[in-house]
């Protein structure tokens, strides 16, 4: 059964932060806020995390993995930025973004596109997620928990432990969640271009 984590939106309690970061460094695959909508989440080096994550959205090897990352220092170790995206980044995190970048080595093959090598990366503007990834010292390998055959990500984490009860090991309730992915900019060949349009404005890059 997964952990029900209750946590403040705003002001996180070291305590549940803790808990978190040890059960993330023991495998651990976790539903978490931020300031889109829902997350599956787990650390890069998860032994299990890519493919639960990929059985429970019938994802294909072609999917295009997320690193949540706490700030910019942290992305820039795992992606390659031109100056033009340096400034892009920098100017629209934090912020409900996913920015498609060249990898580093830093990234595991097995996560990259497998013939773009390209990754997705953000920084999102949610005090808990920062504070969390802060704790844990390295990006959330994540993915948008958008459940097949749904138009949406649930909101409510209790229904989220309910029916994922099973399937992570926990389920974190940090108040109010939208409904609206990040927006997609992939800057891997230069010029930006709006590949999904969500909850941040895509006029900035258009």
């Amino acid at each position: 059964m997964a952990r029900f984590v209750e946590v403040h939106p705003q002001d996180p309690q070291p305590r549940a932060l803790a808990q978190l970061v040890a059960l993330l460094r023991e495998d651990a695959l976790i539903a978490y806020p931020t300031d889109s909508c829902y997350a599956l989440g787990c650390r890069l080096e998860s032994r299990t995390g890519a493919e639960r994550i990929r059985r429970i959205r019938h994802l294909g090897e072609r999917h295009h993995f997320t690193l949540v990352c706490a700030d910019f220092a942290q992305l820039g170790q795992f992606v390659h930025l031109d100056n033009s995206a340096f400034r892009a980044v920098k100017a629209a995190t934090p912020n409900p973004y996913t920015f498609i970048l060249p990898a580093t080595a830093e990234v595991p093959k097995r996560f990259a596109h497998p013939r773009k090598r390209t990754v997705g990366v953000r920084i999102p503007d949610h005090p808990f997620v920062r504070a969390l990834l802060r704790e844990l010292g390295e990006p959330l390998l994540s993915s948008t928990l958008l459940l097949p055959g749904r138009e949406e990500p649930p909101t409510d984490a209790w229904s989220i432990k309910e029916e994922l009860d099973h399937v992570v090991d926990a389920v974190v309730d940090a108040g109010e969640v939208g409904t609206t992915p990040t927006t997609v900019v992939d800057l891997s060949e230069g010029a930006a271009e709006v590949v999904r349009v969500g909850a941040g404005d895509p006029d900035r890059f258009r």
